[in-house]
């Protein structure tokens, strides 16, 4: 598990230094943010920003953080993160807005995939519900992810990570439902196992003075590692010898998906003032995860037809 632990210190890395920012402790910004703050009432404020709850210091300071971010570009000096993030141009209000947009999207495909396992699986089969329920998940994932990129604050923030971890977990718990063939009673059971884990995972995190970063990502990393290479070594066996009796040629969708996903996250790891004060490497991850999306959802749509096809003829096998 050395790569996996590499992995895991790259990101403990990056959330370090991302939250020791050298902007906010600038005296010219200090100086600045406070003489603002001291000249300016709430009553100034147009109406987008009180309706986001947007301070008079805290926006303050995203006007100081402009000026002195424009400087810096103009004489090509270092650009500095702010509060732990670089400093992104504020559209009405919205704090990353290609963020904010590319949430929308990925939102909007796992609805799309929701109404079409809902129209195209038959109610019969065992895990129509289950993927139905990554549907949802995904939703709700994104959506928070939308509220958070749009106005960060430490409930928005909160939502936003733990409606990623419940996405990773359920993810978990699907696939190991579908691989081993999980059902009735041994489902129930290992579906109860991760919905306490991942309520252990949540309490711990919400009884915390201060959000625990480095566990949270971790954990995450811990669970997502586990349900990509289920997936990954489930598909490679259906190419091999020791493969199951009915082979899924289809298997290389789950695993490509996996793996794409994985190389989209890791465009973290390439960290960078944002381009046009718009696109980061955050961002950008959540513009490649959209077309990723399908790929997995129309593996669950094939590999529904051949599950139910199969169970189909073993019935007819057994009646006659």
């Amino acid at each position: 598990m050395p790569s996996a632990l590499r992995f895991t210190v790259i990101f403990l890395t990056l959330f370090t230094v991302c939250l020791a920012s050298s902007g906010d402790r600038l005296p010219e910004y200090i100086q600045c943010v406070e003489q603002c703050t001291a000249n300016t009432d709430v009553s100034q404020l147009p109406f987008h920003l009180r309706l986001l709850q947007w301070t008079v210091r805290q926006n303050c300071g995203y006007h100081c953080m402009q000026t002195i971010t424009h400087r810096a570009i103009a004489n090509k000096h270092y650009i500095h993160q702010y509060h732990g993030k670089w400093p992104f141009q504020r559209v009405f209000g919205i704090q990353e807005p290609a963020s904010v947009v590319f949430s929308i999207l990925n939102g909007l495909m796992h609805l799309r995939y929701f109404k079409v396992i809902k129209q195209q699986v038959n109610d019969t089969y065992r895990l129509k519900k289950f993927y139905l329920g990554i549907a949802v998940v995904g939703m709700n994932a994104w959506l928070w992810s939308t509220v958070f990129h749009t106005r960060d604050t430490p409930i928005t923030e909160k939502l936003d990570y733990f409606s990623a971890g419940l996405y990773i977990f359920y993810g978990l718990c699907v696939a190991v439902v579908r691989i081993f063939y999980l059902k009735n009673t041994v489902a129930l059971i290992w579906t109860t196992i991760c919905a306490l884990l991942y309520i252990a995972h949540v309490t711990y995190l919400s009884t915390l003075d201060r959000f625990d970063y480095g566990y949270n990502m971790t954990a995450c990393i811990v669970v997502g590692l586990l349900q990509t290479n289920l997936w990954l070594g489930w598909s490679v066996l259906q190419y091999t010898k020791w493969g199951q009796p009915e082979r899924r040629p289809y298997a290389y969708m789950a695993g490509v998906s996996v793996v794409l996903i994985s190389c989209a996250m890791s465009l973290e790891v390439f960290d960078f003032p944002p381009i046009k004060e718009i696109l980061d490497a955050h961002s950008l991850w959540h513009a490649a995860t959209i077309p990723l999306a399908p790929l997995f959802y129309k593996f669950l749509l094939r590999d529904t037809e051949i599950e139910t096809s199969v169970s189909k003829q073993a019935k007819e096998k057994r009646s006659s």
